[in-house]
């Protein structure tokens, strides 16, 4: 069975690409490292007052809530909001957002370990947004290491960087 379309789709209110070639391009940034110098530990204290502070018992076996993935990896990599947002070339008074942050768990995260960050820029794209103007779509990977050099897990994270000086 085909299935037909009843009416023609209405113009796209967004710009083509070509529109994009009016604007500079982003800064070069992928494969800028985000490797920490510091290690982190979440500590047994930390951890039982998260899990309180969302209405669970901390779990007696060691292992520390999920929720550490980013806490530690924003802690613990090597740069800050404000180095990444500088690395970018983006004012951090203007204001990056959060577009996304996702996480892929390859061992358990427990307490009183020391954890070492790995982690890199993957790429800065320029988009328009009809709502936000222009935009850089940041895009970075942290790895959380245990002492024994064992990845324990990789977060993907997107941060949206609006660019109010060239809307």
């Amino acid at each position: 069975m085909r299935w037909y379309a009843t009416a023609l789709p209405k113009a796209s209110a967004c710009r083509g690409p070509t529109d994009m070639d009016d604007l500079p391009p982003p800064p070069d940034v992928a494969g800028t490292t985000l490797d920490g110098t510091d290690t982190y530990v979440i500590s047994a204290a930390q951890n039982a007052t998260l899990c309180r502070s969302t209405g669970v018992e901390p779990n007696a076996d060691g292992s520390a809530h999920p929720i550490y993935y980013y806490i530690a990896t924003q802690v613990a990599m090597g740069k800050s909001v404000a180095g990444i947002c500088a690395t970018c070339d983006f004012d951090i008074a203007d204001g990056p957002m959060m577009g996304s942050s996702g996480v892929v768990f390859s061992g358990r995260l427990n307490v009183e370990t020391p954890y070492t960050v790995r982690g890199e820029i993957t790429g800065l794209v320029r988009k328009r947004s009809r709502k936000l103007g222009v935009m850089d779509v940041l895009d970075y990977r942290l790895r959380l290491i245990d002492p024994a050099g064992v990845q324990v897990l990789e977060t993907a994270n997107i941060w949206v960087l609006p660019r109010k000086e060239l809307a």
